[in-house]
């Protein structure tokens, strides 16, 4: 049995306790803040639980105790107070952050590792598993052109005007819409703006569109730069959303009041577990003296499991993060300091027991 320390009980948590305990093979102590929710999963699980401040860094080491493996499923903002106690306790480190700076911070931590403990971040969907994809499609040409990569989390069934439901962390979508996008264009690793880039796709027989956002390559950028000529990633909305948030970031000038920005969305829009999470990842080079197309396109819906709806973003996510441990406790991944998404191997992750969601019932996909 493995020790897990688990931070964070709100909506990907549940779901990331869900599938670590039902594998039977995990011990998990979940921390929160709150002491209702722990007190539901108590009652629910059966499991140990601490309610605790993230930002105390002697309540997280006393929560650490024990333990082989932290897993933040945090506001990004803690972060790195998490991994700096991990480092300190000996015990890897494992989160779901899209933030630049906080990866940075981590990745500094973990240079300071002790042997057989990991630092790895970005861990969720995007980051995170698309990274995997996209390096497993990279890896079949003998010279790479270009690398693309699209996410969306949806609402399946879309009403209001944004066409858009908040899914999953409002502060983590704000920084998306808001930070400097990470891009290699004609070569040359470069920032672009949020929201640029707009275009227009088909999945399925649906019209999208996709726009630059923050933080979806993870650490791509800088394992392949000077390797292609053009890689991005773009995030999936249906058509018209791009607009009608460039009308409240830039002409209500909200990117500069993000507090106030999180209170509207989180106000106005409803959250909704009907989700469907849309991953493209098509790549382009040579292969046999060809200019050939490669892609991989999945669609993960909503899933009912009893009385219990658990949302495609839950799934994908907490799927994603699980695989990772349940690779790292099987020595499936390096065994020490900073490991990157793009070190995992495809196959590995999607034979894992976890991993085994992203093509399971519920899923359209192709390779």
């Amino acid at each position: 049995m493995t020790n897990v320390l688990l931070l964070g009980a709100g909506t990907i948590g549940r779901m990331i306790a869900t599938l670590l305990l039902q594998s039977g093979d995990y011990v998990v102590r979940i921390a929160d803040s709150d002491a209702e929710t722990l007190r539901r999963l108590h009652a629910k699980f059966g499991v140990e639980t601490v309610v605790l401040d993230a930002a105390n860094e002697a309540q997280l080491m006393a929560a650490m105790t024990g333990v082989q493996a932290v897993i933040s499923a945090l506001t990004f903002s803690l972060n790195p107070t998490v991994a700096r106690v991990a480092l300190a306790a000996g015990v890897s480190y494992f989160d779901l952050t899209e933030d630049v700076a906080t990866t940075a911070a981590v990745r500094e931590l973990a240079a300071s590792a002790k042997i057989g403990q990991i630092f790895m971040p970005q861990c969720g969907l995007a980051p995170g598993f698309v990274g995997i994809a996209a390096n497993h499609l990279a890896k079949k040409f003998e010279k790479l052109d270009s690398l693309l990569l699209r996410v969306g989390a949806l609402p399946e069934f879309p009403t209001n005007s944004l066409k858009y439901n908040l899914t999953w962390s409002t502060d983590g979508l704000i920084n998306e819409y808001c930070n400097p996008c990470d891009v290699i264009h004609q070569g040359k690793r470069q920032d672009c703006w949020p929201l640029e880039g707009l275009e227009h796709l088909s999945i399925d027989g649906v019209e999208y569109e996709a726009f630059s956002t923050s933080g979806g390559l993870g650490t791509l950028c800088e394992t392949f730069e000077g390797h292609l000529r053009e890689m991005n990633y773009k995030t999936v909305r249906y058509i018209g959303h791009r607009d009608r948030m460039l009308f409240l970031l830039d002409e209500l000038r909200l990117r500069e009041r993000r507090e106030l920005l999180k209170e509207i969305l989180e106000n106005a829009l409803p959250r909704t577990l009907q989700d469907v999470v849309v991953v493209f990842c098509t790549a382009t080079g040579q292969r046999d003296g060809q200019m050939v197309q490669l892609w991989d396109a999945r669609k993960v819906y909503h899933q009912t499991h009893g009385d219990e709806v658990w949302s495609a973003i839950q799934i994908t996510t907490a799927a994603s993060i699980c695989a990772v441990l349940d690779l790292h406790v099987n020595g499936q991944l390096p065994n020490t300091g900073f490991v990157r998404q793009e070190q995992v191997d495809f196959d590995a992750f999607l034979a894992n027991r976890f991993g085994k969601h992203y093509v399971s019932s519920g899923v359209k996909f192709h390779i």
